[in-house]
């Protein structure tokens, strides 16, 4: 059984088709609404320009903040028995080495309720009504972390660098300054708050360690026993009869013995000497450290500045008017599609595809239509009163039956005689309604419209 060929369908015409866009059609839809289009845009010009002056001024206020990683009180530099969480030896190297980015724990410090919620009860921060008028069960209570964070804060750590930067919008110039301002202040308590625990503890575990040590040096040294090495070098004529007596042989083992374990004794005794040597070392660092607790790695580069009235940051007039100028042009086309498909009269965008757009000075494209075809039977809609120029020009194809265009059994009885349909209509003149139920029924009788012509 032989094996039909598949045939794949590909609707592209189709597509080409519904993609086809008529850009003399919008020009001319464009060209007509030019007074709304004029109107819309420059009222929303002006509205946005107005807001300018009317809408409540917005200011703010922001720091840099440079977090100096190598100037911490427990950083190598400072106390060599340190051991940061720098994520392993190879890595926290590496990171210590290039002292940049990475203060990612430094912000959510920043941003924590430790930190934040001291902010909010310096300043007042309160749940008020709902756009200034509506109840609010929160009503003056203090608002939550979460939703300080939500709006008009922002904390961002510059790309490769140490630096902070904190920014603060409000209504109110004192506020925006006070609330940075405290942010700096409570951050800095806190790292000096977490600096003094941590050399604290630090510094007991040392000390801890160093008592325990030092215990065990006085021990070992009361402990101690056995002969000094030396005492091999006097046992040598001992040494000589040990070869010819049993009790000088067995003199000299314990001697031997004895030796070993005054060795042994002094090893134990100098290793916990040492022990005991570094970590009083350790502990001289920690007792540093401890007193150098309060001090902050902290340094403001750019300290938040108290602004004047007119020192706002939003609004601006050239952002609302490039605003006004796109949203304008939105504004109007809006209006122009809106226009369009709710006129009473005969639009642009009602029209078909095959048009012309003025018979006065284009009606050879129709004679040649006509021409083309007058072997067929063409009947011509009128929706508007034509000149008797044009009138003539159309009677005399013997093939041409103008028919005044309307829901009336003589306009039907003409369309089913014809083979062809052509519309002479008016912008802004034909009833669109009428246009609509003319072309409504001329889809419901099979007759497609071949030409529409703008009279």
């Amino acid at each position: 059984m032989q094996q039909q060929p598949i045939n794949y369908y590909i609707p592209q015409d189709e597509l080409d088709e519904e993609l086809t866009i008529d850009m003399k059609k919008i020009l001319f839809a464009l060209w007509s609404r030019r007074s709304l289009i004029v109107k819309t845009f420059t009222l929303i010009l002006v509205i946005f320009v107005a807001l300018t002056f009317i809408m409540p001024k917005k200011y703010k206020v922001e720091s840099d903040l440079y977090v100096n990683k190598a100037n911490n009180s427990n950083m190598m530099e400072i106390n060599p028995y340190a051991i940061e969480e720098l994520g392993g030896a190879g890595g926290g190297m590496a990171a210590l080495m290039a002292g940049g980015g990475g203060l990612t724990n430094e912000l959510e410090l920043m941003q924590s309720p430790l930190v934040i919620d001291k902010v909010i009860r310096e300043n007042n921060l309160v749940y008020k009504k709902k756009f200034g008028i509506l109840p609010n069960k929160k009503e003056g209570e203090y608002i939550s972390t979460k939703a300080f964070l939500a709006k008009n804060i922002s904390f961002e750590n510059k790309k490769g660098t140490n630096v902070i930067t904190i920014e603060y919008k409000s209504k109110d110039p004192e506020l925006a300054y006070n609330v940075v301002n405290s942010i700096i202040n409570n951050y800095v308590e806190l790292h000096k708050q977490l600096n003094s625990e941590k050399s604290k503890s630090d510094k007991q575990v040392i000390e801890r360690e160093y008592n325990k040590a030092k215990k065990a040096l006085n021990q070992k040294v009361n402990t101690v026993g056995g002969l000094p090495e030396q005492a091999a070098a006097t046992a040598g004529n001992l040494s000589a009869m040990s070869a010819f007596s049993k009790s000088a042989q067995q003199a000299m083992a314990n001697i031997k013995g004895q030796i070993v374990a005054g060795q042994k004794s002094r090893i134990a005794v100098t290793e916990e000497a040492e022990k005991v040597a570094a970590l009083s070392s350790k502990l001289e660092w920690a007792k540093m450290v401890d007193e150098m607790s309060d001090s902050s790695k902290v340094l403001v580069l750019k300290e938040p500045q108290k602004l004047r009235d007119f020192e706002y940051s939003s609004p601006k007039l050239l952002i609302n008017i490039l605003l006004g100028i796109v949203f304008g042009f939105i504004a109007s086309l809006f209006a122009v599609i809106l226009a369009e498909n709710t006129d009473k009269k005969l639009t642009y965008s009602m029209l078909g595809d095959n048009i012309i757009y003025n018979l006065e000075d284009d009606f050879s494209d129709l004679k040649l239509y006509l021409l083309a075809n007058q072997d067929k039977k063409v009947s011509i809609a009128v929706f508007e009163n034509i000149s008797q120029n044009i009138a003539e020009q159309l009677q005399a194809y013997k093939n041409v039956n103008l028919v005044k265009a309307d829901i009336t059994e003589e306009f039907v009885q003409n369309i089913k005689n014809s083979d062809e349909v052509v519309v002479l209509t008016s912008i802004g003149k034909t009833n669109s309604k009428l246009y609509k139920q003319i072309k409504m029924m001329l889809a419901e009788m099979k007759k497609d419209v071949a030409i529409e012509a703008l009279v």
